[in-house]
């Protein structure tokens, strides 16, 4: 469970606790049992009180009362200060002041057309604990953006938490829409409610702006700043996201907790939160047109969204609006569901069932008409609200990618002609389209529910149309660079290393450029690209494709140093004396096995690994008898790039049968039509030499290749063999990992195959600043899903440089098929699948790619083939109306509508139980109307 228990403080065991503190903590709790009863040392009132100010302080807070201004004079008189002492009180209330035990205004009111009454003096106040003291103990900017207070005071970070926690738990159900004048409440994406008629004023933020124009500031996030110090953090740089305004401004700018913005750069801070998906929230304890602050806050650690969020009590801080789906414009594409803050989106579907309804699903309980208590609360809601689609599951497509790409999405832009937004999309999950678009094993195409019908769609044809964008400079895509930080900082100070430049690597490093990062790829060969260049041959993968996806991440700021060979030519430790916060380890499977028989090492051969680099690097004409050993892709990739290197005969052999071989249908197949003789259900038992050189290779009949519980563990008939005379044997039978002294003096663990053991959801391995993925960790897998890793590593090395939590919050990217089985597809487009030409110029088995791709004529064709499968469904039960969703979707499937009027009332804090009693009248007579109707 993801849920603070009573946090240690050395305040707690005070022996001689000060009374005077104690009764300062009374007298500003919330805790309705605290007030009655009184506070104790164990409370936070208490030690989080004591930690930071003296009996003195807590002498002038209790000759105050609560949320009163005071001017100096009236301050003096209450605290018999005579002339003599008003320069030392003056020091304390100064001091009392920077701490953020008072805050003061200077008695400004401000109405519909800004401010109307002229400065006074200053007045000071005693404010609650939240928002108040507890949060503001938490704030102070110096000119470096350090905040020492809570370095040398990290309980004040434990104080503001409980303050935010224990007032509210087990009440939140009584709370009214509008929240009653407590903490804050949403509002929502203002152009999201531009065309909405009904808004009114207060529902929009350019509405507050004006108001306090000219009185505007930003301090830092005191949610940000205390989840970080507890060890939860988000990984936001948590300076300059908390807008203040009117009096709140100059209280911040003169205690150093904050400084003045124009109302442009406040507008350039909303937009940046809105970039990353952030929540807009105002104050919401000074009554109607009133507030001293706009947040923007990111869910896995705002203490004021929790309150809705843990409790399930959406009344706390929902806005006026609710999102909903057209579900005809919606294309599944997800972006809503990574981003909306409550999970009140998932991915569903939009095919009817065989019987011609719709999926009913479900829909967050609520208090308004049942008991509540702990048993409904969501500890885990930084988790849950991560899930990204319903038990009964969304489009296959995305499921079955590796990567989660929305091939929906893309394929409904590219019918619309939008290439370019298309091409967006798709980099959104996957950097390498135009490379993927020519090598990818299709598991989308697979899974395609259009397949079920006559033929899938030619998924990887249209993505690789879309991404030929990327080939030409002019025309590519480059991402902007959203980085979780306010505007004072467009890019991250911190430096991180990615080990190996192949398709994993390259990744991380796009979408850590993509964050803000400047990262460095060393790469031990002499150019970037790992197996995609030095594995995958020329026919099927031109090398200029892998250099002008490249091309983009060097101008995204990814710096890539080829020839370094680290553990060799430079450290670990070395690069970590050199800044380096983090290390991305994506040094692939960079060598090739071989079958420990009799002679494997003899003159003549050699591992697929090797011959293919050779091949890539221009070193492949070769005349004689070739075998290859083995049955996969590598092994198709080897045999014919021989036939294509001269060999007189290419012969390949391998323990599978026919159906069982590991290689594509389409790889055989073409393998074939090049000359490549196939056998199957043999395993190397013999290389025969002679004079010192491969002159044969003697087979065994593979009675079975796996056991019962389909582990692979090959049988053979020792006395069936056969001989192939040949004088090149290439071994295409697995691959290994060359650690070289990379990781030496380093905590990171070894398990099979000698990988790296880490963990399977962050990468992290023993030494914490050391991050694998790709074939490295997985062993030889797809491209794709090399690519999919370095994404979701991206990450992790973003949270560990950061200091947030490695998990909390985190998308796993875990999607459900729909059941094919049972949908109803009543009518479609029925043209039939689009297949690319062959470029007929190509000489017949050359190393240039013959392959041509779609017209745009046969994209709109294949296109309209579509079934369009998933959709987004909302909850409008778990909606809190921010609007983020609308910010993210490029089809205006969703829009904000105002079904809840009555939760932009606000009310003064000292009014709450006027509002509060009322509601939980009412909805006890409907928790009563509730249990007869049971």
């Amino acid at each position: 469970m993801n849920m603070y228990n009573e946090w240690p403080a050395r305040h707690k065991n005070d022996k001689n606790p000060s009374p005077k503190i104690i009764a300062l903590g009374k007298k500003i709790t919330d805790v309705a049992a605290h007030k009655l009863k009184g506070v104790t040392v164990g409370d936070p009132e208490y030690w989080g009180l004591a930690e930071i100010i003296t009996e003195e302080m807590a002498e002038v807070g209790l000759s105050m009362k609560l949320r009163t201004p005071y001017t100096f004079s009236e301050m003096c008189k209450l605290n018999h200060i005579d002339k003599a002492g008003e320069a030392k009180f003056q020091k304390l209330l100064d001091e009392m002041s920077y701490i953020g035990l008072l805050e003061y205004d200077y008695g400004y009111h401000y109405d519909h057309n800004g401010r109307t009454k002229e400065q006074t003096e200053r007045r000071y106040i005693l404010p609650m604990f939240v928002p108040g003291s507890a949060e503001l103990f938490n704030m102070e900017e110096l000119p470096d953006g350090s905040n020492p207070r809570l370095r040398d005071h990290p309980d004040v970070a434990s104080f503001f938490e409980r303050m935010t926690y224990i007032p509210l738990a087990g009440i939140t159900q009584m709370v009214p829409p509008g929240g009653a004048g407590i903490g804050m409440h949403v509002i929502p994406v203002e152009k999201a409610i531009s065309m909405e008629n009904q808004s009114v004023d207060l529902e929009h933020l350019s509405y507050w702006l004006s108001k306090y124009e000219g009185k505007i500031g930003v301090g830092r996030c005191s949610c940000r700043a205390s989840r970080k110090v507890l060890g939860d953090g988000c990984g936001d740089d948590d300076y300059g996201w908390c807008i203040g305004v009117g009096d709140f401004a100059d209280y911040c700018r003169e205690t150093g907790k904050g400084h003045d913005i124009t109302k442009e750069e406040a507008l350039a801070i909303l937009k940046r939160a809105e970039d990353n998906g952030f929540v807009h929230q105002i104050t919401n304890i000074d009554g109607e047109n009133k507030i001293f602050g706009i947040c923007n806050c990111n869910v896995n650690i705002c203490n004021a969204l929790r309150t809705s969020q843990l409790f399930n009590t959406p009344n706390m801080s929902r806005s006026a609006y609710v999102a909903h789906v057209e579900k005809e414009k919606c294309v599944a594409c997800g972006r809503c569901v990574e981003y909306c803050p409550a999970g009140a989106l998932k991915l569903g579907q939009k095919l009817c069932t065989k019987d011609g309804g719709e999926i009913e699903y479900p829909r967050q309980e609520l208090p308004d008409a049942v008991k509540w208590g702990p048993d409904k609360w969501d500890p885990d809601y930084r988790d849950h609200n991560r899930i990204n689609c319903h038990e009964t599951g969304t489009a296959p497509c995305k499921t079955a990618c590796p990567a989660h790409i929305a091939v929906q999405g893309y394929l409904k832009k590219a019918a619309q002609g939008e290439y370019r937004e298309a091409l967006a999309l798709i980099k959104k999950q996957n950097p390498f389209p135009a490379v993927c678009g020519r090598i990818c094993n299709r598991r989308c195409e697979d899974a395609c529910t259009r397949g079920s019908i006559d033929q899938a769609i030619a998924i990887d044809a249209v993505k690789k149309f879309i991404a030929d964008q990327d080939l030409k400079a002019e025309t590519r895509y480059i991402p902007p660079v959203v980085i979780p930080a306010s505007i004072h900082k467009d890019r991250w100070d911190e430096k991180i290393a990615i080990i190996g430049g192949g398709p994993a690597g390259l990744t991380a490093a796009y979408y850590l450029a993509e964050r803000g990062y400047y990262p460095t790829i060393f790469e031990k060969n002499e150019m970037p690209g790992g197996m995609l260049r030095y594995g995958i041959p020329s026919y099927k993968l031109e090398k200029d494709v892998i250099e002008a996806e490249i091309d983009v991440m060097r101008e995204m700021g990814v710096e890539i140093k080829t020839g370094v060979e680290v553990g060799k030519d430079v450290t670990l430790d070395e690069l970590r004396a050199q800044g380096y916060k983090a290390f991305y380890i994506a040094i692939g499977c960079s060598a090739g096995r071989r079958p420990g028989i009799p002679n494997d090492t003899a003159e003549g051969t050699m591992t697929a690994i090797d011959y293919l680099k050779e091949a890539n690097t221009g070193n492949t004409t070769y005349a004689g008898k070739v075998v290859v050993v083995g049955g996969g892709n590598v092994a198709i990739d080897a045999s014919r790039v021989s036939i294509r290197s001269g060999a007189a005969e290419v012969t390949q052999l391998c323990l599978e049968s026919e159906k069982e071989m590991p290689a594509s249908d389409e790889e055989v197949r073409e393998a074939s039509e090049d000359g490549v003789i196939i056998k199957n259900g043999w395993g190397p038992k013999e290389v025969l030499v002679t004079d010192g050189k491969v002159s044969g290779i003697v087979f065994k009949r593979c009675i079975s290749v796996f056991d019962a519980e389909k582990r692979f563990h090959p049988v053979y008939d020792e006395d069936d063999t056969i001989t192939i005379a040949c004088d090149r044997i290439i071994f295409a039978i697995g691959q290994q990992i060359v650690w070289g002294d990379l990781l030496k003096g380093t905590k990171v663990e070894f398990g099979r195959g000698n990988g790296p053991v880490a963990d399977s959801l962050t990468f992290q391995t023993a030494e914490p600043d050391i991050f694998v993925g790709g074939d490295v960790y997985t062993g030889p897998k797809f491209a794709i899903d090399a690519i999919a890793q370095g994404h979701y590593a991206a990450e992790s090395l973003h949270r560990f440089v950061q200091g947030g939590h490695m998990t909390i919050g985190r998308n796993k990217w875990e999607f459900i098929e729909l059941d094919k089985e049972n949908i109803s597809v009543p009518s479609y487009d029925n043209s039939s699948r689009q297949i690319e030409g062959v470029d007929a110029s190509v000489p017949d088995k050359s190393f240039r790619d013959a392959h041509l791709t779609l017209t745009e004529e046969q994209v709109k064709i294949e296109t309209a083939r579509c079934l369009g499968c998933g959709a987004s469904i909302v909850d409008p039960n778990k909606c809190i109306g921010c609007g983020v969703c609308t910010t993210k979707c490029a089809f205006d499937a969703i829009t904000l509508h105002r079904d809840r009027p009555e939760c932009t009332k606000m009310v003064k804090a000292e009014d709450k139980f006027k509002h509060i009693i009322p509601y939980q009248l009412k909805r006890a007579v409907k928790i009563a109307t509730h249990k007869k109707e049971k």
